[in-house]
């Protein structure tokens, strides 16, 4: 006798049994009490969370020969429900559109739609992945959806909803099957564990669930291939080594080293999950989801509805979120973005993925644009003028001058530009220009004399020594930055043999 696998063994028969998708199944239920049976049905949602097994027990429904009209609780016994439940009933035909996708198809099923059933009160059609479908298929399918004969009832099943033309779902009633959660996906197989007499730690159990993502039958797979190790008990110290640690734990350890900066961490973390069998595309892209649930935590608070994980998990999103801002967050989701589309083309996937993950863990050297730009106006154009001697040095990366926004922009670091110095504008806003002008003027010429610091000589600004200043990139990105202009040239005499000229803006 050959073996049935989990997944077909222990698929759900009736309404009450579906697991995960309750509110769908109540809505279809009192369509089937009323008489309220519409002629298409449309059902969307990710691998593995019902979508068959939901129309399969629909047919049944409509079709149970135990009772004299629809019914909400087929027997499951009856020739025509045990023949749906198998896939091969005469009047219920299921059709792979992935291998069915041309107009020669269609027509060949419109021309079935007028004969009534064999048996059954219903001729149901279910079509699986129906957006593989090509364009014609869908044309020639429009008019016989929209006006189908009265013993003809369609049910679609797609994971990708964007890819069914508008026309076909506004003849239909749409379904969205979500993704089924960690607790309800554990309590069911502990059910089938128990009915299997099979006995397994908390742990395992807990373990198959999360690497389900959310597909019941992607949890059976799984726990099949557990019980094909013979065991009577399964231990968490036996399937280390057949099951990998959930995607989302590796995901999250390798935050926790960004958000304590480090970056060798951070390196063992990407290189584990490489190891596991994750692609650069589909790591960047998970870490894009990551770091995403974490900014809508941290904005909106761990309660919100706007993302969809377990409580234990939100838990864990929450206490991570808390140690970044907002602004921190947005920039780490720019930067795995871009790495995302730079790995898809490029041949040193990897050296860019570990280049990005040790800059995350970097983050807290940067300062936004804003942070430079506030504490340059409150220093003020006198205190600024101070300091630009100092300026002839370059700045080490991550003080003064140097930093990082969060969204990914850079401000630029301050250092020498041989003959040409500062020029432009000094200030963030007109008013501290003003008072770096007011400041310049009112020292007395005697006591600039008197000062260490060399005296200035401004002189008028010609064509020449503008073009030559205007010339020095540094110049130019001050300009560009403070959105200056250039009024005046302030040469400073060095009293050395090997005099150099800065110049800079008043």
């Amino acid at each position: 006798m050959s073996y049935t696998v989990l997944a077909r063994k222990y698929r759900s028969q009736t309404f009450d049994e579906i697991v995960g998708q309750e509110a769908i199944a109540t809505t279809l239920k009192n369509a089937v009490a009323s008489g309220r049976i519409h002629h298409g049905y449309l059902f969307t949602g990710t691998r593995g969370v019902g979508k068959t097994s939901m129309a399969r027990i629909m047919a049944k429904a409509l079709n149970c020969l135990a009772a004299d009209e629809p019914t909400t609780q087929p027997c499951c016994k009856c020739e025509l429900c045990v023949a749906v439940a198998e896939g091969h009933d005469v009047d219920v035909i299921e059709i792979d559109a992935a291998s069915n996708t041309g107009v020669d198809n269609i027509r060949e099923l419109r021309g079935s739609t007028i004969y009534r059933p064999a048996r059954a009160r219903f001729k149901v059609y279910i079509i699986d992945e129906v957006h593989m479908l090509s364009q014609g298929a869908f044309n020639a399918l429009l008019k016989t959806l929209e006006e189908p004969p009265g013993h003809v009832k369609f049910i679609f099943a797609t994971t990708e909803a964007q890819r069914v033309p508008a026309t076909i779902q506004s003849r239909c009633q749409r379904f969205d099957f979500r993704s089924i959660s960690v607790d309800k996906i554990g309590a069911q197989l502990a059910e089938i564990l128990k009915a299997e007499k099979v006995d397994a730690d908390e742990d395992v159990i807990r373990r198959v669930a999360r690497l389900a993502n959310g597909s019941m039958r992607d949890g059976l797979s799984l726990l099949d291939q557990l019980l094909s190790l013979g065991a009577k008990k399964l231990a968490v110290e036996l399937i280390d080594e057949i099951l990998p640690a959930p995607h989302n734990e590796l995901l999250a350890g390798l935050v926790d080293s960004v958000a304590l900066g480090d970056a060798a961490g951070g390196l063992v973390a990407l290189d584990r999950c490489l190891n596991e069998g994750h692609s650069l595309e589909q790591l960047c892209a998970s870490l894009i989801d990551y770091y995403r649930q974490l900014l809508v935590v941290r904005v909106c608070g761990a309660e919100t509805d706007l993302i969809d994980v377990p409580a234990p998990v939100r838990e864990k999103l929450a206490g991570q979120a808390s140690r970044f801002d907002a602004a921190g967050l947005t920039y780490l989701v720019t930067i795995s973005e871009e790495l995302r589309r730079s790995v898809r083309f490029s041949g040193s996937g990897r050296a860019l993925t570990e280049a990005a993950i040790v800059r995350m863990a970097s983050m807290e050297r940067f300062a936004a644009v804003e942070t430079l730009l506030a504490g340059l106006g409150e220093s003020g154009g006198a205190a600024q003028a101070a300091t630009r001697p100092q300026a002839t040095r370059p700045q080490p990366a991550g003080q003064g001058g140097a930093g990082r926004a969060a969204s990914g922009g850079a401000a630029p670091s301050r250092s020498s530009g041989g003959g040409a110095g500062e020029a432009g504008s000094t200030s963030s806003t007109p008013a501290a220009r003003r008072r770096a002008r007011s400041a310049e003027s009112s020292q007395p010429v005697a006591q600039q004399s008197a000062s260490k610091a060399p005296a200035r000589r401004t002189l008028p600004v010609s064509g020449e020594e503008r073009r030559e200043a205007l010339a020095d990139p540094m110049v130019q990105k001050t300009l560009d930055l403070f959105d200056g202009d250039l009024t005046n040239i302030e040469k400073t005499p060095s009293p050395g043999p090997t005099a150099s000229s800065e110049e800079s803006d008043s």
